[in-house]
């Protein structure tokens, strides 16, 4: 059984943004009275934070596929929707972050240093904002 890891490769992917609405108001008399959509929420992110209290990347080693949360959907009467929440994976003190070419990207050596892996996605604008 394995007890120490001190290189792995890890799969991130970042939260998609969440889809805008096309609404139409609807009120009493007035069959179009006109847009009411709301703005989809953005992706969360993925960030990696150099954690004094975590010793081996072991937890990664397990499972080395990690997804951050999505946007919500837009609704109608101007509701946008929620951010997705980021997601934050400890990492040891002195870890190297690369790339597939084995390019250095960061090199996490102070105690809460962040590194933003995988950024989300922006939520779809609905439409145009004109409240009457």
């Amino acid at each position: 059984m394995v007890t120490f890891v001190d290189q792995v490769q890890v799969h991130l992917q970042a939260g998609r943004g969440g889809n805008g609405c096309v609404s139409i108001r609807r009120e009493k008399f007035k069959p179009l009275a006109g847009p009411d959509g709301g703005a989809g929420g953005n992706g969360g992110d993925v960030v990696l934070i150099a954690d004094p209290q975590v010793t081996t990347l072991l937890e990664y080693h397990r499972r080395p596929h990690r997804e951050a949360e999505n946007g919500g959907y837009g609704a109608g009467d101007y509701r946008d929707g929620v951010n997705g929440q980021e997601l934050l994976l400890p990492v040891p003190i002195g870890t190297v972050v690369k790339n597939d070419k084995g390019e250095t990207l960061a090199d996490l050596t102070e105690p809460g240093t962040r590194y933003v892996a995988a950024q989300g996605g922006l939520g779809d604008s609905a439409t145009t904002r004109s409240r009457a």
